[in-house]
């Protein structure tokens, strides 16, 4: 069965921002939409990922980003 989820991620450090764009793309045909927004007076990134997947899927892809040094994730269903 299939759930909708969003997951908010927050990047404390540019340089990971590829490695979580290759996971991203891992994941892509469960990816409805994705915004990704600089918030340079913090020094962040913000990303906002909306799923529609297994949440089997989806945890799996919680915990592939939260593994990424500076990187926090939360998912909500």
């Amino acid at each position: 069965m299939k759930n909708v989820a969003i997951m908010a991620i927050i990047v404390e450090n540019r340089d990971s921002v590829e490695k979580i764009n290759s996971i991203l793309h891992e994941y892509r045909e469960f990816i409805i939409g994705r915004m990704g927004l600089p918030y340079n007076e913090k020094n962040i990134s913000i990303i906002s990922i909306i799923l529609d997947a297994p949440k089997d899927k989806i945890d799996e892809l919680s915990a592939k980003i939260g593994e990424i040094q500076h990187v926090k994730s939360n998912t909500l269903y």
